[in-house]
């Protein structure tokens, strides 16, 4: 029986509870278009806008998760720390991102500014945090795989470079200066959508970079 045990994997666990915490903040994402009713037209569309981008980010950050969690060594401790720090990511963003986008029309305009500032610098971070984790997922493959001299190393190493670079232009953006407001938008804002451009352009296109 103790054998048994030990010869269990954990992945399915862990990727049961990383479905979980992917499809509960898709929920989260939708459920704020009913619980918030617009009251105009625009507001239909900025909502709109809104789940589009969480849902394009959650769907990136999903896909990239899968590709790598489905080779790593899951039990691993740093995979299984580095996979907690990240569900715990994923789950906050969807609150980060309406506090962003969303704003409370029954305070007053400056301080609907800072909230949007103060919410897009953490929702920047926040993507950080994800695009670094998911780097060093690909960078234990590449180290594992570096052994071997497999044919699928300089793949990994093309997906951590990728990430690696993504995490780095959001770190840069989480600067003071990219709260500068144009369209009515921190400019940070406008970097969230480079990760996801990259990523389908590199998986529609084959395009290695």
């Amino acid at each position: 029986m103790a054998e048994a045990s030990a010869d269990r994997s954990p992945r399915p666990r862990i990727e049961g509870l990383a479905d979980l915490v992917f499809g509960l903040s898709l929920g989260l994402g939708s459920l704020s278009l009913v619980v918030s009713p617009p009251t105009s037209i625009s507001e239909i569309n900025n909502h709109i806008v809104v789940f589009v981008l969480s849902f394009l980010i959650l769907i990136t950050i999903w896909i990239n998760y899968t590709s790598s969690m489905s080779v790593l060594p899951v039990q691993a401790r740093s995979v299984i720390v580095l996979n907690v720090i990240l569900l715990l990511l994923v789950a906050l963003i969807p609150f980060l991102l309406n506090a962003v986008a969303l704003s409370n029309n029954s305070i007053p305009i400056a301080s609907q500014l800072a909230i949007r500032n103060y919410a897009s610098t953490l929702f920047t971070l926040d993507l950080f945090g994800l695009l670094l984790i998911l780097g060093l997922f690909y960078q234990i493959l590449v180290y594992n795989e570096a052994k071997s001299a497999s044919p699928l190393l300089r793949l990994y190493r093309h997906g951590r470079n990728i990430l690696f670079i993504c995490a780095g232009i959001m770190l840069l953006s989480g600067a003071p200066i990219f709260s500068y407001v144009i369209l009515g938008n921190p400019v940070r804002v406008y970097l969230w959508y480079v990760p996801i451009v990259l990523f389908w352009l590199r998986r529609l296109t084959g395009f290695r970079f």
